[in-house]
């Protein structure tokens, strides 16, 4: 009688953990759901410059620090450059021009990735370069072009597999905007139509989803320029960059760096008649863009001031969590 209720008790005792290791697994996997970044890349970080020079700002420090360090490998797309010559033949690009600045930089592995024909792009053999890169840079110039080589075959599937490892995509002026999800500035009739009427034109890579980022806001005095897009797109945010400025972004918060300023378009926010419908981060803010929070105020800007952005005609002044 003892063996059988002992034994009775064992299988309801194993039958208890089974049950509780199912609702752990449960919970975590949910927790893990619940979790999963709504903005930026699971793994990975992005780098995401407003253009002009960076010299004393930190941030290629910072990205090459992010790959791994100056042995990691390096791939240069310079395809925002242009895919053809004024006079409409095929624009060659030479990689040791292409990667020299790389190099005395202390790279040491470091390629060059460009084609004109998606064709080409959507090849194993092209896009092999990717399979074990670290990290990813992609140069300015004009957006459309990234998207005319690479959208949608198997090399732009390769660039997101590049964060799937852990790695980091980094780009400045369009090599910025490429970044995101709304591809401001892609008309090819040119870089002042903010929303271009070219379907194919639209997108961009979705590195960072939800957003529509803008560059060289303060020298180019392009602070408002994002407001129609949000307005018609209201749930992207708007992010607007600045010169010599970047944000590093890991899942669904990034940390500002830099010279100067990130303008911020939130559509979730109550701004009075008088205000403008953005606010401004500064040089360490950090932004939690789920909910559109600053968590963090840094020590504002790096640098010298910009004249085109001191003027304070298109700047508010209050922060996100003021009201």
């Amino acid at each position: 009688m003892t063996k059988i209720f002992i034994a009775g008790l064992s299988s309801a005792l194993i039958l208890a953990l089974i049950a509780l290791g199912s609702f752990v697994e449960q919970k975590s996997t949910s927790a893990a759901s619940q979790e999963a970044p709504e903005y930026g890349p699971a793994k990975g970080t992005l780098v995401i410059v407003g253009g002009g020079p960076t010299q004393g700002t930190g941030i290629m420090e910072k990205f090459i620090q992010l790959a791994g360090g100056p042995d990691a490998k390096f791939v240069i797309v310079p395809t925002a450059g242009g895919n053809k010559t004024p006079t409409g033949d095929i624009k060659v690009y030479k990689e040791e021009d292409v990667v020299a600045g790389w190099k005395r930089r202390g790279i040491k592995n470091v390629r060059m990735l460009h084609t004109h024909d998606p064709k080409v792009a959507d090849t194993q053999a092209f896009a092999s370069i990717l399979r074990d890169a670290n990290a990813v840079w992609f140069d300015g110039g004009r957006q459309w072009n990234i998207v005319d080589s690479y959208m949608n075959t198997l090399t732009y599937r390769e660039f997101h597999k590049v964060l799937e490892r852990g790695g980091v995509i980094g780009g400045s002026s369009a090599g910025a905007t490429i970044q995101g999800d709304y591809l401001v500035r892609g008309a090819i009739a040119g870089p002042d139509i903010m929303m271009t009427p070219e379907k194919e034109h639209e997108r961009g890579f979705n590195f960072l989803r939800k957003t529509a980022i803008d560059q060289h806001i303060n020298t180019r005095m392009r602070w408002d320029h994002l407001i129609p897009v949000i307005q018609k797109y209201p749930t992207l945010l708007g992010i607007g960059l600045s010169e010599a400025t970047a944000i590093i972004v890991n899942q669904d918060r990034f940390e500002v760096m830099g010279a100067w300023k990130v303008a911020i378009h939130d559509n979730t926010q109550v701004y009075q008649p008088w205000e403008k419908p953005y606010y401004v981060l500064s040089a360490g803010d950090v932004y939690n863009m789920k909910t559109r929070k600053i968590e963090k105020y840094g020590n504002g800007a790096l640098a010298r001031p910009q004249p085109a952005a001191a003027s304070g005609a298109a700047q508010p002044n209050r922060s996100p969590n003021q009201f």
